[in-house]
C-alpha cells in the first residue's frame, strides 16, 4: 500500500492528498491486470471507472477513416479513462496494453465513499481531474486552431 499511496501522491489528480485520504480511497479499489495486447477499454464502450497505471505502458487510440490513430502512449503513474467520473458518457478512446499492466481502478462508488468521509479532500480530486481535463482541452483546441489556420499538423501514427 505504501508504495501505490507515494506513485498516486505524485500524480496531478492527487495533488495536495493527504497519505492518509489515498490510503481510504484505495482501500476498496481492486486492480486490474491486463496481459500485453488486451483492453482495458474500447471506444464507445460504457464507462465504469478510471485507472490509475501502476506498472506497464499503454497505447490510447482513437477510430477515424476506418483505422486506429496514435493519440498518447502512457506509462506508470498516469491515469486514464478520469472523464468517465465526470461525464458518465461512452468511452471516448481506446487503450490497450502495450504489456503487461497492473492498473488501480477508481470508481463513482470510490468517490462517494470518499464524499461521505471528507468532503474537503473529495472536492480536491475533483478540482484537480477537472484541471487535468482542461490541460488536455487546452492542448486539443491549439491544435485544432493551428488547423483550421491552415498550418500543417503531423498526422498520427496508425496501430
Amino acid at each position: 500500500m505504501a508504495s501505490r499511496t507515494e506513485l498516486i501522491q505524485q500524480m496531478p489528480i492527487f495533488g495536495a492528498i493527504g497519505a492518509e485520504t489515498i490510503e481510504f480511497l484505495l482501500g476498496p479499489a481492486p486492480v486490474s491486470h491486463v496481459r500485453r495486447g488486451e483492453y482495458f477499454f474500447r471506444e464507445h464502450d460504457e464507462p465504469t471507472c478510471m485507472f490509475v497505471l501502476e506498472s506497464g505502458h499503454v497505447t490510447v487510440s482513437k477510430s477515424w477513416a476506418q483505422h486506429e490513430l496514435l493519440i498518447r502512449r502512457l506509462g506508470p503513474g498516469d491515469c486514464f479513462g478520469e472523464m468517465a467520473l465526470l461525464d458518465l458518457c461512452p468511452r471516448s478512446a481506446t487503450v490497450r496494453a502495450d504489456e503487461d499492466c497492473i492498473a488501480i481502478e477508481l470508481t463513482s462508488a470510490n468517490l462517494l465513499r470518499l464524499f461521505e468521509h471528507d468532503v474537503e479532500q473529495f472536492a480536491l480530486i475533483q478540482m484537480n481531474i477537472a484541471r487535468e481535463m482542461s490541460r488536455r482541452l487546452r492542448i486539443t483546441d491549439d491544435l485544432l486552431f493551428r488547423a483550421r489556420m491552415g498550418e500543417t499538423l503531423a498526422m498520427p501514427e496508425r496501430l
